[in-house]
């Protein structure tokens, strides 16, 4: 059964104010785009903003996910021993 061939163009309506709407058609104009070619612009990095912070969203759940695991098997150093090494560093690079 062949599939249905997807239509390359669609119509996009929304409502405007009507200032809105002229300041925008008028900048377009002015940087010799059509005002098609800016939404579809903007409309790319709508999505391509919100793709990167959900791979961030992952990227640090995965991260605390794994944290919350070697805490659980033990791990993990004492907030006073990891403080008594980055003194000793801090000390290392101010006499460096």
């Amino acid at each position: 059964m062949p599939k249905e061939a997807v239509p390359k163009e669609a119509v996009f309506t929304l409502k405007l104010e009507p200032d809105l709407r002229r300041a925008f058609m008028a900048t377009a104009r002015a940087n010799d785009r059509t005002a098609s070619q800016v939404v579809r612009d903007l409309m790319r990095e709508y999505i391509n903003r919100h793709q990167r912070v959900d791979e961030y969203a992952a990227f640090l759940s995965a991260k605390v996910e794994r944290a919350r695991a070697q805490a659980s098997a033990g791990r993990c150093a004492a907030a006073a021993d990891v403080e008594a090494r980055f003194a000793s560093t801090r000390s290392l690079s101010r006499n460096g």
